[in-house]
């Protein structure tokens, strides 16, 4: 039994580390939670993936380099800027608005999947 209690103790900290560490949303997941909460068309969809997975690369590029989190801002705002381009103006101050909140969170220290 106090074998059992060890090792979920040591998979809930392995969770917790993961979950502090800020694991990443995939692009498609992106995609996939933006479709829902936008109403995104199919072709906005496909666009906005390949916006996600260019700027995935860069950061990844970047993160190999040995870059910082203010090196990789400039590849999340023009990522973020791209993908305004993409939607209708009310799409657009929705997903501002969903940004924002994103934003507060992560400065209030709840970290988040990264709609950055």
């Amino acid at each position: 039994m106090k074998k059992f209690l060890l090792i979920c103790c040591f998979l809930i900290g392995i969770t917790a580390v993961s979950r502090a560490q800020g694991m990443r949303m995939s692009p498609e997941d992106r995609v996939a939670a933006l479709k829902t909460k936008l109403n995104l068309t199919d072709d906005q969809s496909s666009k906005i993936l390949v916006i996600y997975k260019d700027a995935a690369a860069k950061r990844d590029s970047v993160m190999k380099a040995g870059g910082d989190r203010s090196a990789m801002r400039p590849i999340m705002t023009a990522a973020n800027d791209k993908v305004q381009a993409v939607l209708t103006p009310d799409q657009q101050v929705a997903y501002k608005k969903m940004m924002d909140e994103m934003r507060a969170k992560m400065q209030n220290g709840g970290g988040g999947g990264g709609g950055n």
